[in-house]
This record gives C-alpha cells, structure tokens and sequence, in this order.
C-alpha cells in the first residue's frame, strides 16, 4: 500500500508548527531530539511559530520541566555550539504536559496548548506497544488532520507479524505519507553521499556491479556494552535492534539500481528490490553463514568490562546475542554470487561503523617481487569520523617494483566548509518540510523482516547458542572463518 504525499516542499512551511514529543523526557528525546531541535533553532531551520510540546508523566510545573531541562540536555550540545541567549529563546518554545499516553481524557489538554491550524508532528519516542493507543487518543481527540504527521521509533515490531499489526493500526489514522519511520542511520551526511558517490560519478557505476565487485563488508560495530538498555535488549538482541533495520538499510543503498529521480517512492522503490532479491536463508545457510556471539569479560578502552550475563537485569541463562555476523547474497544481475558480509556487535574492539567495496583480484600479477597483495577496496567510514577512501596500489621508492597500498581520500571535513548537520536534526528537518526519502516505507519495514524472521527461527530450530567472545574483541573467531571460505578477511584482519 503505497500513497504519494501530495507534495514535498523544500523550504520550511510558513504555518505555524506544533511538535509534540510524546515520552519527551525520557533518553531518546534528552540525548538526541532536544539537542537536534536546539541545533536546528540556533540555525533558523525551524519554522518561526514552533511549539515543542514534552509530554511525560511526571507531575512537573513547568519551572520543574526547564530546570531538569537545564541539568541534562546541555551536555548533549556542542560546546561550541551553546550560548545562553540562543538557549534562552530555545527555552521559551518549550512546553512541558503531565499527559499519560494511555488515557483518552489527558488528550484534551495537548489540544488546548496546540495553536489554530498549526502542522503538527507527532514524535512517539515511547515503546512500541503505546504507538496505536496513542495515535487512537490523537484521532478521539480530534488531534489529527491532514497535516499531521507522525514519527515512529524503531523497533517497529518483533516479527514480521508485529510489524505488520502495527503498519495496520497506526495505519487508521494516519495515510502512508504522514508517517515517517526513522532509522538516524538514513541521516548520516555520508550515508546520503553514498548515493552521490553512486550515481554522480560515472567512474563507478560500470564496476558497482560482479564479477568487478569481489564482496562488500558492513560493520556496525560498538564498544560499549548493553549498560541501561539492557533489559530492553535481552528481548531484542543484535539481528533485530541493528540487522533488520541499519545494516540492511546500508545495504540498500550500497546495492540499488539508479532511482529515476529523487522522488521518495523513487529511491524506495529500488530499495524495495534490493530487500526482495536478497536469498532466503534455508535452515542449512543459517548453520553454514551466520555467526551468533555474546560478550563475556575482558577489557574495553583500557577498563575492565564486565561479561553479558554479568549486566544488571540480564537472567543468567540467557542467550540474547550481542553479536552477529552473516554472509548474505542479492539474487539478481548486477550481484549474483558476489558474498556481502555484515556485522554487528557489543563490547568490541572499537566503535566504528564502515561500509567496505572490495573490488576483484587481478588475473595475474607481473610484480613478483612486492610483499603485498594487490588490493583495491572503497572505504566508507561513517562513524567516528566521516571518511571515503579508495585504496590503490602505489609504488615503494627505491630501486625495483615493490608495491605498497596507499589511500586516496576524499576529505569531506576540508572540502566543506559548511556546518554538518547531526543525523537527528537533518531527519527532523526533513519531516517538518514533509520529504519522506530518508524513512522507510511500509513494504520496505515488512521486507526487512521478511528476510531476517526465518535466520531468527533457524536459531531457534538448531538450538544454536551465543558463541562467548572477549570484551574489546573483534567477535567469535566464527566470524573470521566465515570470511576466509570466501577467501577474504575482515578489514582490521588483512
């Protein structure tokens, strides 16, 4: 089910704009959406009559609310960025409302603090399972028209069948156009330069496609352990917090054919191929191509770590993975038989999230005499810093032709000069101005899950437990053997 939004402007909207961040004082919105929407105030990107509404349940008046406010969220700003009077006027478009999402008779308060014909953007930074009771609460209210929009958190769901109810129930309030299904990794300045690298530069596109391509690496990869989330995670594990939404979004974008335009339903639609081309995993593939891992104690940026069962709120049975590693193929032309190794985990050796194009080996070499493989790979860094950079073979000075692989980068910090934008704010700037290219459609979500629910289930059918690896480790030792069977190696191995 698919429905166009009748437009997509690209300047901010001249209503007046009401944004209500429903668990408004809770970690999501006093980490990320507060300091964004500070960032996005302290440089005209939001509307000039914004309202930001924080619901909770605190029995706050609102000198309570800016003083929790004043102790939390400025630490979550750049340094550089913060000054007292821009935090001053930030201030004065805040409201705070004691509203329990679950009771219909609170509602009427949040439409008594909304201005007459405002937009209004609905941001449910709330567990999965308030989204249709609040959005049911929105429409008894008569909170909800044609301008309204609503913003959902991941997870979206905990199966292909969860994901679908909800897709239906928030679908009864609110047209496809109006929701807009974050994942801040569609936000990242270099996931969005990826599709610039792609399709504004002809040097890549005729070898963005086998046998030229040799296999593609994902890693999403993070140094802390599960700390307050955990028990969160220990319902949700790594497939599902981090696979079936930012990796296999990343890959989308590394594996789509060329959209025909910048129309949201354009890049959507030929991400929606990507995720419906991908090879269902058999029960055999599961064993054969996936790596499970849970953390146990080690060291981690030089402090000892504690192990996964030993984390307060996690039972010490359990077999939450913390780790994965699979070995995934696209069934169509341009990858057929081309191996994309993805990867995710806790408590390894470093935080660092990285997209690897390692292009095919030459036939035959005629440098016998250098001590290195000749390798060509494109290396997008996404985070910590921002980097791409296209790996070649340079000859070593001296006599002879001994050969050293040496790095051409794209330096986008230098090259840029203009501010660059958190994920968070530039995904929150997009919904205001209503551009839905940056969020994941229905059929995309139900895709994704589609393709992981049967790996899910093929653990659980083979019993398959956690392998134990070490804090500050790069994972099972599974997980390198899953790549030299393909003759390859994890970047940080070769």
């Amino acid at each position: 089910m698919r429905t166009q939004s009748p437009h997509s402007p690209a300047t901010l909207p001249d209503n007046p704009l009401d944004l209500v961040i429903f668990g408004g004082v809770g970690d999501l919105s006093v980490r990320k959406l507060l300091p964004a929407l500070y960032m996005a105030h302290l440089h005209n990107n939001l509307p000039e009559q914004t309202h930001i509404h924080a619901l909770g349940r605190q029995g706050w008046d609102r000198a309570a609310f800016l003083h929790f406010i004043q102790e939390k969220v400025p630490a979550f700003i750049e340094p550089k960025a913060y000054n007292d009077q821009t935090w001053a006027t930030f201030l004065r478009r805040l409201t705070y409302l004691c509203i329990d999402a679950t009771e219909p008779g609170d509602f009427p308060e949040l439409r008594a603090h909304l201005q007459p014909g405002s937009d209004r953007v609905y941001y449910l930074a709330t567990a999965p399972s308030l989204f249709v009771g609040i959005c049911a609460n929105l429409h008894g209210a008569e909170l909800i028209d044609e301008r309204s929009r609503v913003v959902l958190e991941k997870p979206l769901g905990h199966d292909l069948a969860s994901a679908r109810q909800i897709n239906d129930d928030v679908g009864q309030y609110f047209e496809e156009h109006q929701v807009f299904r974050i994942d801040h990794y569609l936000g990242k300045e270099t996931v969005q330069n990826l599709m610039v690298l792609r399709f504004g530069n002809s040097i890549f596109e005729p070898l963005w496609r086998a046998p030229t391509i040799k296999s593609v690496q994902i890693t999403v990869a993070e140094s802390v352990g599960v700390g307050s989330r955990a028990g969160f995670y220990d319902g949700t594990g790594a497939m599902r917090d981090m696979v079936q939404n930012h990796l296999l979004q990343l890959l989308c974008i590394v594996a789509m054919e060329p959209p025909v335009s910048l129309d949201p339903d354009a890049v959507r639609d030929e991400k929606l191929k990507v995720l419906r081309s991908l090879r269902p995993m058999l029960a055999a593939d599961v064993a054969r191509d996936t790596v499970r891992g849970q953390y146990t104690a080690g060291a981690s940026a030089g402090e000892v770590a504690i192990g996964y069962l030993q984390e307060e709120n996690i039972p010490p049975e359990s077999t939450t993975e913390t780790f994965v590693a699979l070995k995934a193929y696209i069934n169509n032309w341009r990858w057929a038989n081309v191996p994309i190794f993805l990867r995710t985990g806790k408590r390894l050796a470093e935080r660092r999230s990285e997209i690897i194009i390692e292009f095919a080996d030459q036939p035959f070499s005629i440098f016998n005499e250098s001590p290195h493989k000749s390798v060509n790979r494109l290396q997008i860094r996404l985070q910590p810093e921002e980097s791409i950079q296209l790996q070649l073979m340079a000859k070593e000075p001296g006599s002879g032709m001994r050969l050293r692989p040496v790095g051409l980068n794209l330096d986008l910090q230098s090259a840029f000069t203009e501010r660059r934008a958190e994920a968070y704010e530039r995904l929150l700037i997009d919904v205001i101005k209503g551009r839905l290219t940056h969020f994941m459609r229905r059929d995309e979500l139900e895709a994704a899950w589609a393709w992981v629910e049967p790996i899910i289930q093929g653990w659980e059918q083979l019993g398959d437990k956690p392998k134990p690896y070490t804090a500050g480790s790069w994972g099972p030792a599974a997980s390198s053997a899953l790549m030299a069977r393909e003759g390859s190696s994890w970047v940080e191995e070769s």
